[in-house]
């Protein structure tokens, strides 16, 4: 199993300077190629593909202005090229946007292969340096474990990260169990289980929302091109990223619990880049992360012997009882609990369809059956706290309030 281990370090000066000249360098490369693949495109109607822009490098590294670039390492070049054609591939298999041109502020990244660089008693010298990294081990690779791939990665706030991509063979599959749980996304509720139990919202962004709007108020007052506004943008940066890993940090927390405990996970195959167009709702679900919530139960099931079952989005979690398998018209957000007009079960709308997400998982799990709803007439449910009825998501989701 391929498994990175991510550390801060602190280069010194001179590792410093010749980091941020390969930095530079990569982005530099990166920009000219991508202008040179979109020129010869709407210009020529010529596909450039990655070979054509390894050997304008070569042809680069000849010119005399551009002759810095043979100062640092020829692998992290390489290796932007390779990501370039990578970002080419997802926008022609419409799994990306078209490739943007790399920015200063926002910091950068380089990747070394094994030709560039050297593991020599647990310890990183990459290409042109002769000193190791000065790497903070905040915890210790496997045994026998050697990185074959190593990330150096300035983020927008000044910090220095190293991410090492190892083959991890310590990895093995946890014991089996026989407990299953069906899994409801939410925004007051993160998740719902259909154990009956319900994981609150921390809302990272709400809680630092009040710090971020004063430093992004402080850099909107500084003179652009100055100091102040390089010392402002990085105290913005730096309150994001105190969002992103508090976030981060909850989620692997909760998923390693679900993984150690469950050995089948249910969730929805929400189509999340169409609910964020509800601008009532886009903050809310960004916040929630349910993407990286699935992401982290996806490669997590795959290194413990676990299975993950995701089941279509069109089905009728919320609407359909759980008792009967009747199915409401309409069950708008404000009603959080209602009756079944059938069977007069009363039901938690997120337990209730946590519980039917459970069910439709092992049936698809056991037979194959089809989870899409079937035709029968429905009705309205009988709402238990009516508070006015709100439109449902335009993208035809089930977003939870």
């Amino acid at each position: 199993m391929e498994r990175a281990f991510r550390y801060r370090f602190y280069p010194t000066p001179e590792q410093q300077t010749l980091l941020r000249q390969t930095l530079g360098c990569v982005r530099l490369v990166y920009n000219k190629a991508l202008a040179a693949r979109t020129e010869g495109w709407y210009e020529r109607q010529e596909r450039v593909d990655y070979a054509d822009t390894s050997a304008m490098l070569t042809a680069w590294k000849k010119e005399e202005s551009l002759s810095f670039l043979t100062e640092v390492s020829s692998v992290p070049l390489q290796q932007g090229l390779r990501n370039l054609q990578k970002a080419f591939a997802n926008f022609w298999a419409k799994r990306a946007k078209y490739p943007n041109f790399k920015r200063k502020h926002n910091g950068g990244s380089a990747e070394f292969t094994k030709a560039g660089f050297r593991w020599k008693n647990n310890q990183v010298f990459l290409a042109k340096c002769d000193q190791a990294l000065p790497i903070v081990w905040s915890r210790e690779i496997p045994p026998g474990c050697n990185p074959n791939t190593i990330t150096v990665k300035l983020d927008a706030s000044g910090r220095w990260f190293v991410s090492l991509l190892v083959d991890d063979h310590t990895i093995k599959s946890l014991e089996k169990t026989d407990k299953s749980v069906g899994l409801d996304v939410g925004i007051t509720s993160l998740i719902a289980t259909s154990n009956g139990e319900k994981i609150n919202n921390p809302r990272h962004f709400k809680r630092l929302r009040r710090k971020l709007r004063q430093v992004q108020k402080s850099l909107s007052r500084k003179q652009k091109g100055s100091n102040n506004t390089h010392k402002a943008r990085r105290k913005v940066a730096k309150v994001h990223s105190k969002i992103t890993y508090a976030r981060k940090d909850f989620l692997n927390k909760l998923t390693t619990q679900l993984v150690r405990e469950n050995q089948t996970i249910i969730v929805e195959d929400l189509a999340i880049k169409n609910m964020i167009k509800n601008p009532k709702l886009a903050l809310h679900i960004s916040d929630a992360s349910w993407g990286e919530l699935v992401r982290q139960l996806e490669y997590k099931c795959r290194w413990y012997g676990r299975e993950l079952i995701k089941i279509d989005r069109w089905f009728p979690s919320s609407k359909r009882c759980g008792n009967c398998g009747h199915v409401v018209e309409k069950l708008p957000l404000n009603i959080r609990e209602w009756d079944c007009p059938k069977c007069g079960t009363n039901h938690d709308r997120d337990l209730n369809a946590a519980r039917n997400i459970l069910a439709a998982g092992l049936a698809v799990s056991v037979c194959g059956a089809n989870i899409r709803p079937d035709s029968q007439p429905t009705c309205r449910a009988v709402a238990k706290n009516p508070k006015g009825v709100r439109k449902q998501n335009p993208q035809g989701q089930e977003a939870e309030t």
